[in-house]
């Protein structure tokens, strides 16, 4: 079978991309798989990444590859191409764009078409469609830049121009503090911001704004992260609960550079709320119009028990630390076969 692994891209998780991949083409059976990975660099362009497929080990987030040569042009290139896996995290990859793409050149890939990919990629409208389904949602607010100023949207998707004053105060009203400020369409926390106080607001804003053009201010839940996978398609592998213990919020930093986060399969949560979680894991990704993958993001209230979904993630990092592989291992697929059961479902 030709195997295609498209991976870097031009999003702020470019180097997680490379890390999934390597990962990923390490771990594949040569045997059963004539592997080719395609390499796009962060200005859009492909590359045939030309090391021995047998040599590539999984590199770590922030290591570089070298050995590319250009493909000057991509959809002839994948003429001959069996199915495809898009190894892509974030804007232009997990998004829908490349699923779009594919879906054109009538290509099998791995993961969630097109309409749930991006639907999943934007946090404001994946919220949107689980309060439909009546599963709770973090309290926020919707931002995008104004004339003069910013432009609050509410859930009814009426504007109000707001300046910084009538801002902080609405803030202050509507959500509190703590509280996050983030990209509507980021992944790996990349652009997010934890505030506990109002002077910080502007600015993280701003630089919010940096990443994404529409910004979601979010209240802060007091509680525990957890993290539910899926694997299939109309047959559902749900997976054990997973937990992040991070010192003080998920960010890019604490999941890729500083270590001192990890993830656990704990044993202290009540089996009735594990199995409420996986329902509604389960009920999201159904909703969502998920294939494939995904994986789940919960908080759950400390004093009250409530079960909060986050976001869904429909590419997850695939690297040696990251919650998805380690969870479905809990299901009964080791990596390998995990990639097999992923490469199957997309046939």
């Amino acid at each position: 079978m030709r195997l295609a692994i498209i991976f870097g891209g031009q999003s702020t998780e470019h180097e997680v991309s490379i890390a999934s991949a390597t990962s990923i083409i390490s771990a594949l059976n040569k045997e059963k798989y004539e592997i080719f990975p395609i390499y796009i660099n962060k200005e859009g362009k492909f590359f045939e990444y030309t090391k021995k497929v047998r040599e590539i080990k999984p590199l770590e987030v922030g290591e570089k590859i070298n050995e590319l040569k250009p493909i000057l042009n991509i959809f002839t290139y994948l003429e001959n191409i069996d199915v495809i896996f898009p190894v892509l995290h974030g804007k232009n990859g997990e998004d829908g764009t490349m699923q779009g793409m594919l879906s054109l050149l009538n290509k099998k890939y791995v993961g969630p078409h097109t309409l749930a990919s991006s639907l999943c990629m934007d946090k404001e409208k994946t919220k949107l469609v689980l309060k439909s389904l009546d599963i709770k949602v973090t309290k926020w607010l919707t931002l995008k830049k104004g004339n003069d100023g910013y432009l609050y949207y509410d859930q009814e998707y009426n504007s109000y121009q707001l300046d910084d004053h009538l801002l902080k105060e609405y803030v202050q009203k509507e959500i509190g503090y703590p509280l996050f400020v983030k990209p509507a369409n980021s992944g790996s926390s990349v652009g997010v911001s934890k505030i506990t106080q109002e002077d910080e607001l502007i600015d993280k804003i701003e630089e919010a704004f940096l990443y994404d053009d529409k910004v979601l201010i979010e209240e802060a839940i007091m509680g525990r992260e957890l993290e539910c996978a899926i694997l299939g398609d109309k047959d559902l592998i749900v997976s054990p609960v997973g937990e992040i213990i991070t010192d003080n919020y998920y960010s890019y930093e604490a999941k890729y550079k500083n270590n001192n986060s990890k993830t656990i399969i704990p044993h202290d949560i009540p089996l009735n709320i594990q199995e409420e979680i996986r329902d509604i894991a389960k009920r999201a990704y159904q909703g969502c119009g998920c294939v494939g993958l995904s994986r789940l993001d919960f908080f759950l209230e400390n004093k009250t028990n409530q079960i909060i979904l986050n976001e869904i993630n429909t590419m997850p990092g695939f690297t040696n630390i990251s919650m998805y592989p380690k969870l479905m291992a809990k299901s009964g697929f080791d990596y390998s076969t995990l990639l097999d059961k992923l490469i199957e479902l997309a046939l």
